[in-house]
């Protein structure tokens, strides 16, 4: 780990958050910010997830994803256990600053904990689709994704599923 210390400017004005240089990241009133992750080359999205201050500081620092789990309340390196390590080529923050997108490459093929390469392997029908794809109300997704990258048992064997409470 890089021993440079990461430090967020306050947000004085609109002028400097939207159009200066100052780094100045707006964190929820729970101390997170949205991150979406795509891969580097292909573009495709891979998650979305939170990071706090802790984990924004710990990501620029090392070159490294880490992000902050709400379910399980902990900061957490992604591929530290799985070994499924995101190597961030490019991190950019939206107008606002309440927003981080990541573009990575990813150690292994797979960011999602189930073992899909991707966190979004189902779809939603809408519009036309959805009368077709629904049934007594309830809506039946669509897999977009089959193949499994990885088996999370393998990987994580017996532990209770880590994002989900």
């Amino acid at each position: 780990m890089s021993g440079a210390t990461v430090k967020f400017q306050g947000r004085s004005s609109i002028e400097q958050v939207e159009e200066g240089n100052d780094l100045a990241p707006k964190f929820d009133g729970r101390g997170l910010i949205t991150v979406v992750t795509t891969d580097a080359d292909s573009g495709e999205l891979l998650m979305q997830g939170y990071m706090n201050a802790e984990a924004l500081q710990l990501t620029i620092s090392t070159g490294e994803a880490h992000y902050y789990s709400r379910s399980r309340q902990v900061l957490w390196h992604k591929g530290a256990t799985s070994g499924l390590v995101q190597t961030v080529r490019e991190l950019l923050i939206d107008d606002d600053q309440d927003c981080i997108w990541l573009r990575v490459d990813v150690a292994g093929g797979a960011s999602c904990h189930v073992g899909y390469r991707s966190c979004f392997y189902r779809k939603v029908p809408v519009g036309p689709d959805f009368e077709s794809k629904q049934a007594d109300g309830q809506i039946e997704l669509e897999w977009t994704e089959t193949e499994k990258v990885f088996d999370p048992e393998d990987v994580y064997g017996d532990a209770p599923n880590p994002t989900i409470l």
